[in-house]
């Protein structure tokens, strides 16, 4: 990749770092899109284990690239996100991806459009784990910084995407038991 090319890229791709998402750390601060993305790479690497014969690499890339439109759009809550914020999104990403030479382009581009299918396994894995680090996260954020409506979200948000596999619905399954005792130990 010719290093202009290189260098322009990765200065729009650093706003990530930037860009704070709705979630708080255990130490007390919001969340950027890039500590996200980080830790969604970091649990694709520890559950591929658990899906035979799945693209280890895909899956990774899929990780570490699914929220890049967010480095133009900055991050929105998903009970926040409108279809139109989804479209802005999807541009921002097409804008993104124009920048890159070949053969980058037309491989993030696939992963993208394999993302929005939603029918590999490693979509469908990205997806699920993409919901259980945001629930991961509030578990490990102070139960202060919870809004009202997250105390039911962290037992529904992401069953549909988790339901595609027994791992990640058991996976589910213990993080809700956590949200669990975690409110338990607040309300006791």
């Amino acid at each position: 990749m010719e290093t202009r090319a290189f260098l322009s890229f990765l200065e729009t791709a650093e706003k990530l770092k930037c860009s704070t998402r709705h979630s708080w750390t255990s130490s007390g601060r919001h969340e950027s899109v890039a500590e996200h993305s980080w830790q969604l790479t970091l649990m694709a690497c520890l559950a591929a284990d658990e899906f035979p014969g799945i693209d280890r690499e895909k899956l990774m890339l899929m990780c570490l690239l699914h929220d890049l439109g967010e480095a133009v759009t900055g991050d929105i809550p998903a009970f926040e996100k409108t279809e139109s914020d989804e479209k802005t999104e999807s541009k921002a990403v097409r804008e993104l991806l124009s920048r890159l030479p070949e053969p980058q382009k037309s491989e993030f581009a696939a992963l993208f459009a394999e993302m929005g299918a939603m029918e590999s396994r490693e979509a469908k894995l990205c997806k699920a784990l993409d919901k259980l680090e945001a629930l991961i996260q509030h578990n490990q954020a102070e139960l202060s910084t919870w809004l009202p409506l997250e105390y039911e979200l962290q037992m529904t948000y992401g069953n549909e995407e988790c339901a595609f596999s027994e791992y990640t619905r058991q996976l589910r399954d213990v993080v809700r038991e956590d949200s669990r005792e975690k409110m338990k130990r607040r309300s006791g």
